[in-house]
């Protein structure tokens, strides 16, 4: 029997929206998803609108591709432009919020990934951020920042001072151990997030040094899956483990080798290894 997005914790696996390309291909995702293991997806907003628009599909239709494979939509990817209160970024800002809030009502999403940069004040942008956790929870949605280090929320005590500024139940963070090495690369600004708090983990793995000086084309093109590569994926497994994280795990492996092949190998690939880091960290 599947179980319900808002059911999942440590150490369920996820399979990120952005371990394939951005648009198409949704049923073969799913269903490349469950014949690896994993029990819910990650979907990008502009995705879902598409679906929506271009596709023509009900959410009742693509309620019907999930539950044919026994996978739920576990997050929501992204929230931008929180922060802004008027202009077109508002305006931008808000219908993509209400696309979220939709698969929320519609397919029990449990999570909604927002990012940096904010264009404001800092207040400004506490205030910004609780105006959206209290919104998403209306709708069920748990919130959190992922700090990102080509932006003004660069590490996990930047984030941190947006949350406990707004001070919402439902607000949190993400913890993606590729920005968490490629940025600060701080265990004890890890340690210093509240584990209650941390309401996603995203795994993958990669050199050390980057591929690419562009630090978001290295990102977003060259991740590989967790063990693959020259993280501490065991260690940093333990480490939120041992914090008392219970969040699942998203499989976030952007890579464009991937990309080009057999979606089936993608899911299986990424799942798989996360399995063998589980069990590492297990012994």
């Amino acid at each position: 029997m599947t179980r319900p997005a808002r059911e999942l914790a440590w150490p369920d696996l996820i399979w990120s929206h952005f371990s394939r390309p951005r648009f198409g291909a949704f049923d073969e995702r799913v269903a490349a998803a469950a014949s690896a293991g994993f029990v819910g997806i990650g979907l990008y907003v502009h995705e879902y609108a598409r679906l929506r628009e271009e596709e023509g599909r009900s959410p009742d239709r693509i309620a019907g591709v999930l539950d044919r494979h026994g996978i739920v939509i576990a997050d929501v990817e992204v929230a931008r432009g929180w922060w802004a209160t008027d202009g077109a970024e508002r305006d931008d800002a808000r219908r993509l919020e209400q696309l979220a809030f939709e698969m929320a009502d519609h397919f029990g999403v449990r999570y909604l990934q927002a990012i940096g940069p904010y264009d404001c004040g800092f207040d400004q942008a506490v205030e910004g951020f609780a105006r959206l956790c209290d919104q998403a929870a209306e709708h069920g949605l748990l919130v959190g920042i992922e700090w990102l280090p080509f932006t003004n929320i660069a590490t996990a005590a930047d984030a941190q001072a947006i949350v406990r500024g707004a001070d919402r139940p439902n607000g949190g963070y993400c913890a993606d151990i590729w920005h968490h090495v490629r940025g600060a690369n701080d265990l004890d600004m890890l340690r210093a997030l509240e584990p209650e708090r941390i309401f996603a983990v995203q795994m993958n793995d990669g050199t050390l040094h980057p591929a690419d000086p562009d630090y978001k084309a290295d990102c977003l093109l060259n991740r590989v899956p967790p063990g693959d590569g020259e993280f501490d994926c065991v260690g940093f497994v333990r480490l939120l483990r041992d914090m008392g994280v219970t969040a699942p795990i998203s499989l976030e492996v952007c890579n464009s080798t991937l990309w080009n092949g057999p979606i089936d190998d993608a899911a299986h690939v990424a799942h798989d290894a996360m399995r063998r880091v589980l069990a590492r960290a297990a012994a």
